[in-house]
């Protein structure tokens, strides 16, 4: 009996463990299935966030080339040439004047708070807890916190150095885009406010893609008022004004401030250029927005004037081109049209169509003389304007003199070097292996490798660098053998659960300390399964809109034009990518993607028919309009907003037909498209709901508007 009893045992303890055994098994399968999920979820996100970069920078190389190459009275160039141009007044008298609050008068009905100056913690208090209420700060107060942090950042250095103390940490944040005023709050709630005893540094990227970017960044020019020396503040590649063109910042100021809304961001773009570069901590620690190239020299961005390349925008270098002290108005249009500027581009001087033969290209690395502008380019120029409907006069493109005089806006080889250094720290990315290339991903700034990442620490003596510019799943993330430190802290920034934000504390052991938080919607947190199952939805319905917006071009991929029927996954994945160029691993996406696939094998022409997204608004457009001109616009529509907001000189939200006509003539230029002026005239007519003979913001993209009609899960 005992002998049975023992066995029975042995056989119960032997299921068990069995058991045991079996169920970890599965939970680490399931696991990794849910690990997996969320990587290419992530993937999804990522590349198709990367890839709306890659479109913007393209789109302005082009008007770049429209600005270098065609006359100044030419009707293209005087469209866009205000993006270009230098802001109306270059003396810091005229500046003063241009932006002077004192004429706005602050009416009796106005509830929000009532600032006095010199900003002091009591007003910032007020500021915040104005915002907390939901109030908006009036136009005056609005300028006079702009104008006072004009004149503080004029005087800080390009590289902010702060020294740690054994009684004080310093606060490091990364990326602050997309998040809500609200968490902005419970941040600094959790963490504390800025004070003598708490440093902060922001590292960039303040503004794009939310509400309150605006509330945020004047609550941190508040603080950076009251305490100069506790608040450092890093630009990052956001803080430009052509890419807030596209991410939505611009939208913003101009909604909530109608009246003084062009005012507020000509001096918020004037604040961007002199933003400081870099913020180094006990000479040890290095924070920059981007990142750092084999070229990158701390001493030569240290002692340039950041404020040179003045322009609108980082992403196309050109040099204040007024005499010092002259306050002449660049613009051709206006008084200094008799000395026009010339302006040279520090990207591809080929033409455009060999450029966009290569469409991954990097924003720096480029040949910058003027021999390449041979007699192909002068073809070229005469094709892109017959593309874009307008006449033939254009200008003979001329080399550039050695003697020329820098001071009239020619970039010399110098400068060209310093606009690349800031470029680097603004856009670059690390990678795993050795090197130094062009990030072809983002289309601007490099990738760069541990080699020189110990490299450019070694000679400056510094043990870390901390950067942000790209989101983190934890929010934050270790690369470079520990010595490259990505920081993020705007959480849920590609959908809810998507990742955590996080922000560093350092004492003077420079150690970093990690706070890691995640908003969400409910007041119970959500499971690994609920996180990676509403993040993936979303991302699938963003990449299953551009399968839809590519339709046309995955019926006529040429590679698969002789196959008829059924082809492989693997021919499915190759011509996906081919058209989508987003470097996703297609066959694992294949089950949510494809409805039906027997023994590998995929219908093609079905899957195309089922394309799970649909507009709308199909009655917008007329039946005259060709389906290739209707899908070419959904792909291109953030293309075209950006240029509507280009055009919409005055920022009234309105352009007119003939306007609007000008504007898809130029994006039809970029993509070497023809559609003729019917089309372009019945598309602007079907837009106009109201029939009030114009195209406002909110019609434009109404219009391209897009609906999910997918039943998968």
């Amino acid at each position: 009996t005992i002998c049975f009893a023992s066995t029975e045992v042995i056989f119960l303890f032997q299921n068990t463990i069995r058991a045991a055994l079996l169920i970890q098994r599965w939970y680490r399968q399931y696991v990794a299935r849910l690990e997996m999920r969320r990587r290419c979820t992530w993937n999804i996100f990522q590349s198709i966030e990367y890839a709306g970069e890659q479109d913007q920078i393209k789109l302005y190389h082009f008007f770049g080339f429209l600005m270098d190459h065609f006359t100044p009275a030419s009707s293209e160039r005087n469209l866009i040439s205000h993006i270009f141009r230098e802001n109306e007044v270059c003396r810091d008298a005229d500046w003063e004047r241009y932006f002077c609050y004192k004429d706005i008068e602050v009416p009796h009905s106005y509830c929000g708070p009532h600032l006095t100056f010199p900003m002091t913690f009591c007003g910032v208090s007020k500021l915040m807890e104005a915002f907390k209420l939901k109030q908006q700060l009036h136009a005056r107060y609005v300028l006079q916190i702009l104008g006072e942090t004009w004149r503080l950042l004029r005087i800080l250095p390009n590289i902010n150095h702060v020294s740690v103390c054994h009684t004080k940490e310093i606060t490091i944040c990364g990326t602050l885009k997309q998040m809500s005023i609200l968490i902005c709050f419970c941040f600094f709630d959790q963490n504390g406010l800025p004070s003598c005893e708490k440093p902060y540094v922001f590292n960039g990227d303040f503004v794009d893609r939310g509400k309150n970017s605006l509330e945020i960044l004047l609550i941190l020019f508040g603080f950076l008022l009251v305490y100069p020396n506790e608040v450092h503040l890093n630009r990052g590649n956001h803080e430009d004004h052509i890419v807030n063109l596209r991410y939505g910042f611009t939208k913003e100021v101009l909604g909530k401030y109608r009246v003084h809304g062009k005012k507020i961001l000509k001096l918020l773009q004037k604040i961007f250029s002199w933003l400081p570069l870099a913020t180094v901590i006990n000479h040890k620690v290095l924070v920059v927005h981007g990142g750092i190239s084999d070229s990158t020299d701390l001493d030569t961005v240290a002692r340039m004037d950041r404020h040179r390349v003045r322009e609108a925008s980082m992403i196309r270098p050109t040099l204040n081109g007024n005499r010092a002290g002259s306050g002449k108005d660049e613009d051709a249009s206006g008084p200094a049209e008799g000395r026009r500027r010339r302006v040279r581009s520090l990207t591809n001087t080929s033409a455009p169509g060999q450029r966009n033969n290569i469409p991954r290209r990097s924003l720096h690395n480029l040949p910058t003389g003027g021999a390449q502008l041979n007699c192909s380019v002068e073809d070229e120029l005469k094709e892109r304007r017959r593309l874009a409907g307008f006449d033939q006069t254009y200008r003979e493109v001329k080399t550039l003199d050695s003697d020329s005089d820098p001071e009239f806006g020619e970039p010399t080889e110098t400068h060209g070097h310093e606009w690349k250094q800031i470029v680097d720290l603004l856009w670059s990315d690390p990678m795993p292996q050795n090197g130094c290339f062009s990030n072809e991903v983002r289309g601007g700034g490099c990738y760069w490798g541990p080699d020189v990442t110990e490299e450019v620490l070694g000679k400056h003596n510094l043990q870390l660098l901390i950067r942000s510019h790209e989101c983190k799943q934890d929010g934050y993330e270790f690369c470079h053998n520990r010595r490259v430190l990505t920081i993020f802290s705007a959480s849920n920034y590609y959908e809810v659960g998507s990742n955590r934000g996080a922000y560093i504390r350092m004492g003077p052991d420079l150690v970093p300390h990690f706070i890691q938080y995640q908003a969400s919607r409910t007041c119970r947190e959500l499971t690994l399964r609920q996180s990676v199952g509403w993040t993936e939805r979303s991302a699938l319905r963003a990449l299953r809109q551009q399968l839809f917006v590519h339709k046309s071009d995955l019926v006529g991929e040429k590679h698969l034009l002789f196959i008829s029927g059924v082809i492989s996954l693997r021919h499915w994945a190759t011509a996906t990518e081919r058209v989508l160029k987003l470097g996703l691993p297609w066959r694992v996406l294949r089950p949510q993607l494809i409805n039906r696939a027997q023994h590998g094998m995929v219908d093609y022409q079905q899957w195309i028919r089922e394309l799970s997204i649909t507009e709308p608004k199909p009655e917008v457009f007329s039946s005259n309009t060709s389906s290739n001109s209707l899908l070419t616009m959904y792909k291109n529509h953030s293309n075209l907003e950006t240029i509507f907001r280009i055009i919409d000189t005055d920022h009234s939200g309105l352009i007119s037909f003939e306007e609007f006509r000008q504007t898809w003539k130029l994006l039809s230029s970029h993509l070497k498209m023809e559609i003729s002026d019917k089309v372009i005239t019945d598309l602007a007519q079907s837009m106009d709901f109201n029939k009030d003979g114009s195209i406002d913001i909110n019609e434009f993209m109404e219009a391209f508007r897009l609906a999910d009609l997918s039943t998968h899960s």
